[in-house]
C-alpha cells in the first residue's frame, strides 16, 4: 500500500474536503428552496399540462433547470421571482417541444367541475404570455414582480391583466 503523506498530498485532500461540503451546503440549500416553493412550481406547472406533457413531467423538467441553474443564481431579485421565471420559461419551452405529437382527445367529459377547475380550463385557453400573467396574479404577485418575472413594462402588465380578465368575463359568459 502506498499512502502519501507529504504536505501537498494534505492541501489536495483538504481541497477536496471542503468542495465536498460546500456541494452538500448548495444541495441541501437547493432541496430546501425546492420543498418551499413546491406549490408554486405545481400550479406553474398544471396550467401548461397537455395530454402530451403530464405535471411530473413538466415538474420533473423544472425541478431539473433550477438545479442546473441554482449555482449561478445571484441574488439579484427575490427567489420567488427566479422560481417563476425559470418554471415559465422551461413549460413554454417543453410545450413548443411537444406542439409536433399529435394531442389525445378523450371522449368522457366530467360533469361536475368546480369553480377553480373551470376557471383553469379557462385560463388554460389563454396564450402564453396571458397564461404566465394571470397565474402571477392569482399567486397575489403584485405589478411590479409580474413586470419583473415577464420582463413587461409596469404599465403593459397593468393592460394586459385587465385585458385578461375581460377575456376570462367573456368566456365565462359564453359558457
Amino acid at each position: 500500500m502506498n499512502c502519501d503523506l507529504s504536505p501537498l498530498s494534505a492541501t489536495n485532500s483538504a481541497k477536496q474536503l471542503e468542495r465536498s461540503k460546500k456541494m452538500e451546503n448548495a444541495e441541501q440549500e437547493f432541496v430546501s428552496v425546492v420543498r418551499e416553493y413546491e406549490r408554486v412550481i405545481y400550479k406553474v406547472c398544471y396550467l401548461y399540462t397537455t395530454p402530451n406533457a403530464t405535471l411530473n413531467d413538466l415538474y420533473q423538467e423544472v425541478v431539473l433547470n433550477l438545479w442546473k441553474a441554482f449555482p449561478k443564481f445571484r441574488r439579484e431579485c427575490k427567489i420567488s421571482t427566479w422560481i417563476y421565471r425559470i418554471a415559465l420559461n422551461t413549460c413554454i419551452s417543453f410545450i413548443r417541444k411537444e406542439k409536433n405529437i399529435p394531442e389525445i382527445v378523450t371522449l368522457n367529459q366530467e360533469a361536475d367541475r368546480t369553480e377553480e377547475t373551470e376557471l383553469y380550463r379557462m385560463i388554460n385557453r389563454l396564450g402564453q404570455l396571458e397564461k404566465s400573467i394571470i397565474l402571477l396574479y392569482l399567486e397575489e404577485k403584485s405589478y411590479e414582480e409580474i413586470a419583473e418575472i415577464t420582463g413587461l413594462t409596469l404599465t403593459n402588465v397593468a393592460t394586459k391583466l385587465s385585458r385578461i380578465k375581460d377575456k376570462l368575463k367573456r368566456m365565462n359568459k359564453e359558457e
